[in-house]
């Protein structure tokens, strides 16, 4: 752990300062920039930034969890029955990886076209979630409460595809699924049970790539070293930025990243 520290690289740490500063603004956009951030800019192995990314996330998301739990702004309902669809899901995803190689060419296009899969779905919901409310509640409004038990199962079944292969998805869309479905559970709560949702599912996520050797150490801890502090910072300033500005602006980077990850 000392030789880590004392290779701390700067231009991680600026990395996770600026990623760090937007989650804590936003809430969103960790695995939708970091993941794209250490492939195109720092050119690492695809599977190695996703795996990295993961436990990144789990770190980072655990301190908002204890947060919200304090805050009681978390439905532990919600969060178990996306965990009933995601756990299950991120296991196969990590099994898979394993009998097709992780280091495999075949694999390692799966992972960038489900990167930039997520990553078009994440900034289609960053631009589109308020037209897509008021559509969503004037046409369907409030669905039957068993058929919201499932969807919730299938949307974490979803979710643990897609944070396993891309490490993108738990936070835009996650909160997009969870704003469908219920329409009526305060904002605070519904970004409370996502990111205690994230957890797990990242956590899970991130130790199946450990075991296939997919973290990168010494760039995990370099990142953390500047987001966790500017996530706090953030967090405090937040009140002070115009989210729909800073939204509409991660959106159309996100573009520009999907296009570059559909052609690689």
């Amino acid at each position: 752990m000392g030789s880590l520290l004392s290779n701390i690289d700067p231009l991680y740490v600026i990395s996770g300062v600026l990623v760090g500063g937007l989650v804590g603004f936003t809430g969103v956009g960790g695995g939708s920039l970091m993941t794209p951030i250490l492939i195109l800019v720092f050119g690492v192995h695809p599977s190695t930034a996703v795996g990295t990314d993961l436990l990144y996330a789990c770190i980072t998301k655990t301190g908002g969890s204890v947060v919200h739990g304090y805050n009681k702004t978390i439905d532990w309902k919600v969060v178990g029955l996306l965990a009933l669809g995601s756990v299950p899901m991120t296991a196969l995803s990590i099994v898979a990886l394993y009998y097709l190689g992780v280091d495999s060419k075949a694999v390692q296009g799966i992972i960038t076209k489900t990167l930039g899969f997520a990553l078009f779905f994440t900034a289609f919901s960053l631009f589109l979630r308020k037209p897509l409310m008021k559509w969503y509640d004037a046409k369907i409004g409030e669905p039957n409460p068993k058929l919201v038990t499932r969807l919730t199962v299938l949307t974490g079944a979803v979710l643990g595809v897609l944070v396993t292969l891309s490490s993108v998805g738990a936070g835009a869309i996650g909160v997009m699924a969870l704003v469908m479905l219920y329409p009526k559970m305060p904002a605070q709560r519904i970004v409370g049970s996502d990111i205690a949702h994230a957890v797990p599912l990242t956590l899970l996520a991130g130790i199946g790539h450990s075991v296939l050797g997919t973290i990168n150490w010494h760039i995990l801890i370099s990142l953390l070293c500047g987001s966790l502090p500017a996530i706090v910072i953030a967090s405090i300033a937040s009140a002070r930025t115009s989210d729909t500005v800073v939204r509409v602006a991660l959106g159309v980077v996100l573009l520009a990243v999907v296009a570059r990850f559909w052609f690689l």
